[in-house]
């Protein structure tokens, strides 16, 4: 059937999260299903993984055993339709209801993050994180905030995490000189772990660095190819095509040569910090 020797595209990676979680919701484990559905055990493994793209005729028959119906449904297997293409941009609702991102974090054996514009979510704190959706809804706004907050597993050992950070991020005042000088206090705790870098790429840098063409993500996995996110307004790009995250991975080697070293941006955090102490003002630090 089509799809079935596409491996490992962030489609098949995010339909397969979720038809995991609708079949653990259900009550079924992976044999009860196989037996179900008449196929075996490690095909249904298989695409709960991602490591198969499953066709659209099995995504329709275990959303229609597992009661999926209306809008949800017609989601899904549109979803399953495109599920074996390379790179993916989600506009709709689904991406509300996968934990795509959360899914890529806890199989990645690297993760590098470029953040020119604010803190990355999993080295966010609450507070900031709340300042960063000030502008939803509050049940979405809430939902997010749960969901940034769960993403902190992503920087558990063993996975390494780099962050390249602009220095213009440190010094914004995103929801107010508390929320930023309780943030900076995280990033430097959080830069003790002994698998999380932390570089600044200083405000007076005047070579051009990938940095300056918005933030993304650099997943790499240890039995999979990396993939890039980047991410906007209208939501999330996956890149998974080689030659265009080869274009981006390429591109962060050189990122070492421009930012400071992990110890020197503990220091400048450090310094900012002990500037900030005792003050509630907005003066620049």
């Amino acid at each position: 059937m089509a799809g079935l020797n596409e491996a490992h595209t962030p489609k098949a990676r995010l339909l397969g999260a979720e038809l995991r979680e609708l079949r653990k919701n259900a009550g079924f484990n992976g044999r009860q299903l196989a037996a179900k559905l008449g196929i075996t055990q490690t095909t249904i493994s298989r695409y709960e993984r991602g490591a198969r793209t499953p066709p659209v005729d099995y995504v329709a028959r275990v959303l229609g055993l597992f009661g999926v119906t209306g809008q949800r449904y017609d989601e899904l297997v549109e979803f399953a339709h495109s599920a074996s293409e390379p790179n993916m941009i989600t506009r709709s609702s689904i991406h509300r209801n996968l934990v795509e991102i959360s899914e890529f974090e806890r199989d990645a054996s690297e993760i590098v993050y470029i953040a020119p514009l604010m803190i990355p979510g999993p080295l966010q704190t609450r507070a900031y994180a709340a300042a960063v959706m000030a502008s939803l809804p509050p049940d979405e706004r809430d939902l997010r905030i749960e969901l940034r907050m769960a993403r902190r597993e992503a920087l558990a050992e063993p996975r390494q995490i780099t962050t390249y950070l602009a220095e213009r991020v440190l010094r914004d005042q995103l929801g107010g000189f508390s929320v930023m000088a309780e943030q900076i206090e995280h990033l430097v705790k959080e830069a003790s772990r002994p698998n999380v870098d932390i570089r600044v790429i200083p405000a007076d840098q005047q070579r051009w660095t990938l940095a300056h063409d918005g933030s993304f993500v650099l997943y790499k996995f240890p039995k999979a190819s990396p993939i890039v996110h980047l991410d906007h307004h209208g939501g999330p790009a996956f890149l998974y095509d080689q030659a265009d995250v080869a274009i981006y991975a390429d591109a962060v080697d050189t990122l070492p040569e421009v930012s400071m070293s992990p110890d020197e941006s503990v220091g400048l955090m450090a310094n900012m910090l002990e500037k900030m102490e005792g003050r509630s003002d907005a003066t620049p630090y």
